[in-house]
């Protein structure tokens, strides 16, 4: 059986295709257009946002056989090699398993030769910023004069490591974070394509835990489909990321700006018998907490789909709440998910901080 994961097979194979980074695309596309080609280039930003995929998309319009340009051709023996990573003239490098000074001169004493059949040899190296001080300082000395057939693509999630000499020799771009409407519409894509059933509140659930990674998105997504057997909904996506119900997200808010501890320690007890993670406790309140805030103020429409059934009671807590209860509330909840790795547990540290912030409120 070969299967293809969702990530793989939904990986951009044109520029046109990358999402969330159009004025870098555009850059990218432009110095092709106008064959302005720099010797490197260093794509910076988190896991998952596309520094790979653009790497490859760079690799094919360099090389591809027709001409360089952003639109490659995708049917020559150049784009097809690079497309599945058999090309002789397109090095992909690992920094974090080749750190060694070693490893980094048996690579650039390659460079000097010409490429057997591309116009260019390509160097991709990923977590460029793994590299050792001395590996980099082979690296500078080839980025400064480099041979003309030769191309480095240098991709980093963590460019403050990166020395400065390495980064002044680069065309440096910095790829934004995703949105998580950018990511919800393309898992709704994928699952149109892949003819999987679908509820959108359910689909908001992943986009909103992927983080900004589209990587992560499509891997969730991957999971969800196995977990709900192809008939994606909210109830088995909460199960699945061990996220508390809408409903005692609503009554732990609730008693928290009643200040009730007796209730909010008996609803905490009986989550326990649950499997939930407990830090979704405190990321779920704060999302509530920022939309009463968001009501309160603005007196606007509530837009919330997901909490539609509590809509008449969150009404009150809006009413009733006061401005600064939910400031404190949300600032102590924001420290105590910050501090949940120095708790004996993730339980301690939840109710510990539910219970500071009543303790707050009181003393304000």
């Amino acid at each position: 059986m070969n299967y293809q994961i969702i990530a793989r097979k939904y990986r951009p194979q044109s520029f046109k295709d990358i999402i969330g980074q159009k004025n870098i695309i555009t850059a990218i596309c432009n110095s092709i257009f106008m064959k302005k080609i720099h010797h490197a280039w260093l794509l910076s930003g988190t896991r998952g946002v596309g520094k790979t995929t653009i790497g490859r998309l760079l690799a094919k319009s360099l090389n591809c056989q027709k001409d360089i340009s952003s639109i490659p051709c995708r049917v020559c023996t150049n784009c097809k090699e690079i497309e599945t990573g058999t090309s002789i003239d397109f090095i992909e490098i690992d920094a974090a398993s080749r750190t060694k000074i070693e490893e980094m001169r048996e690579i650039l004493d390659n460079i000097y030769y010409c490429p057997s059949k591309s116009r260019f040899k390509i160097y991709l190296i990923d977590e460029v910023h793994m590299l050792s001080r001395h590996s980099f300082n082979a690296l500078l000395k080839t980025l400064e004069e480099p041979p003309k057939h030769v191309k480095f693509i240098l991709a980093t999630t963590d460019i403050e490591k990166i020395p400065k000499t390495i980064a002044s020799r680069c065309l440096c771009f910095k790829l934004n974070i995703l949105s998580e409407e950018d990511i919800l519409n393309y898992l709704k894509f994928v699952l149109k394509n892949e003819n999987v059933n679908f509820d959108i509140d359910a689909l908001k659930i992943i986009s909103e835990h992927s983080k900004g990674s589209m990587r992560d998105g499509l891997n969730l997504l991957e999971h969800a489909i196995s977990f709900s057997k192809s008939n994606i909904n909210l109830n088995k996506i909460n199960i699945m990321l061990g996220i508390p119900s809408k409903k005692n997200i609503y009554l732990l808010t609730q008693y928290l700006l009643e200040k009730d501890y007796k209730k909010i320690m008996f609803l905490l007890n009986k989550m326990d018998k649950i499997n939930i993670e407990w830090e979704n406790i405190l990321i779920e309140i704060l999302r509530l907490l920022y939309h009463i805030a968001m009501k309160k103020i603005y007196s606007s429409e509530w837009n919330d789909n997901i909490y539609k059934n509590y809509l008449h009671d969150i009404q009150e807590i809006v009413r009733n709440g006061k401005k600064k209860d939910i400031q404190i509330c949300y600032k102590t909840l924001l420290d105590g998910r910050k501090k949940l790795i120095f708790s004996p547990n993730h339980k301690i540290g939840v109710t510990m901080t539910l219970l500071q912030a009543i303790t707050e409120m009181k003393n304000k």
